[in-house]
């Protein structure tokens, strides 16, 4: 994979980046900018190097029709902030705004262009529709950079046909990322930690069915833990429940033990009498989950006290860690202690990297977990901007995006 090592051999050249500039939104107000600030670095150094950059990304899913609540004005100027240079916007893809701001482009100016979604050709799954929007994205170009990871496992136009089309290069944010997951599947330092959470244990079969062996230990928290809970015969009341999983999470519990790997689950959770931010909730045991005021009808929604404390020694005596899933439901602040005790572990152990440590926050919820509870991105090591992408990468996939630059 050819990595954008040198931006000053674009200088004078038109060089189109796919970024991930996804970010959630009120409105038009972005809630976490996380992947723009991520994306920034790519573009800037281009742009500074006299390059003229034309930035193409996507928001949300307006099924192949142009829709103003997913349009990418809003985030040209977060952009333009991010990267300290102004930001044009084209209110198209390949139209005639598009061409002819991309052709009027001069040496070290940036371009956004309008949602690629907004085109059916970008998520088409017929070849020669995709690649027909791919040709028109590539007359705009002299040279492709990938530096979206958190879309190079969809098979679509901008990630996976359009690198066929010009000279491409992984750009620094893609092979960063590469690194650090070779480092969690093929050189993790040991002890090896994993922290899976969210919602479903469906979600997350891949990876762990990839890294029960390579792991020392697996934390489990978040709504999948009552799948696990249930596996091993404990009532969870109303608790989130994937009834189709239970023999799938019995066979992981005994191959673990065969192959001496340490699943952790919660000891303890904190039960609710509804989901609601006004709930009254209380710490129950595993073995007593029903034994509150609610009774049968209470339902978890983060791990407790003890068990969010046990989590964060074992994090803490970590060289590696990999989370990805948050441990409750973090923007409830009633729910949101558990995953907080492992974001703060999680910190401690980054501030120890002098000894080779590395700590992955796998994106997605997670990200966002982080960063609403108040941390800093510079407090891990990583912070993935890929959820689903890293997960993939993680279960040994072949991701389209990263195959298309090889």
């Amino acid at each position: 994979m050819q990595t954008l090592t040198n931006p000053s051999d674009f200088a004078g050249k038109r060089v189109i980046v796919r970024s991930d500039l996804n970010v959630p939104m009120d409105g038009d107000t972005i809630t976490d900018p996380g992947r723009i600030e991520a994306s920034a670095p790519t573009i800037a150094s281009l742009a500074e190097a006299g390059a003229r950059v034309i930035v193409i990304a996507h928001l949300g899913r307006p099924k192949g029709e142009p829709n103003p609540e997913f349009s990418l004005g809003p985030v040209a100027p977060a952009l333009a902030e991010a990267i300290g240079r102004p930001v044009q916007f084209a209110t198209d893809t390949v139209g005639e705004d598009a061409a002819a701001r991309a052709g009027a482009l001069a040496d070290g100016e940036v371009l956004l262009l309008e949602n690629l979604r907004f085109n059916p050709g970008e998520t088409s799954k017929d070849d020669a529709e995709r690649g027909a929007f791919a040709d028109q994205l590539a007359a705009l170009g002299e040279a492709f950079v990938s530096d979206g990871f958190g879309v190079v496992h969809r098979k679509q136009a901008s990630v996976f046909d359009l690198p066929a089309r010009l000279p491409h290069f992984a750009g620094g944010l893609v092979a960063a990322e590469v690194e650090v997951s070779e480092r969690l599947l093929h050189d993790p330092k040991r002890p090896y930690a994993v922290v899976l959470g969210g919602s479903k244990v469906s979600d997350k079969l891949g990876v762990i069915d990839s890294l029960i062996d390579r792991a020392d230990s697996l934390l489990i928290g978040g709504g999948m833990v009552f799948t696990f809970l249930k596996a091993q015969g404990f009532e969870i009341g109303s608790s989130l429940l994937e009834e189709d999983q239970i023999d799938t999470v019995k066979g992981y519990l005994e191959k673990a033990e065969k192959a001496g790997v340490d699943i952790v689950l919660p000891t303890d959770i904190v039960m609710a009498e509804k989901f609601g931010a006004d709930a009254q909730h209380w710490v129950a045991p595993v073995d007593a989950l029903e034994d509150t005021p609610a009774g049968a009808d209470a339902l978890g929604l983060d791990i407790g006290p003890e068990s969010a404390a046990h989590f964060a020694e074992i994090i803490k005596q970590a060289k590696t860690v990999f989370w990805n899933g948050p441990m409750g439901v973090f923007e409830i602040p009633a729910f949101a202690a558990g995953t907080k005790a492992v974001a703060e572990a999680l910190t401690t152990v980054h501030g120890s990297e002098a000894d080779g440590r590395l700590t992955v926050v796998g994106g997605g919820d997670s990200a966002a977990a982080v960063r609403s509870l108040g941390f800093s991105d510079d407090d891990f090591g990583h912070i993935s901007t890929g959820g689903g992408a890293s997960l993939e990468y993680l279960e040994g996939k072949e991701l389209p995006g990263l195959t298309a630059l090889n």
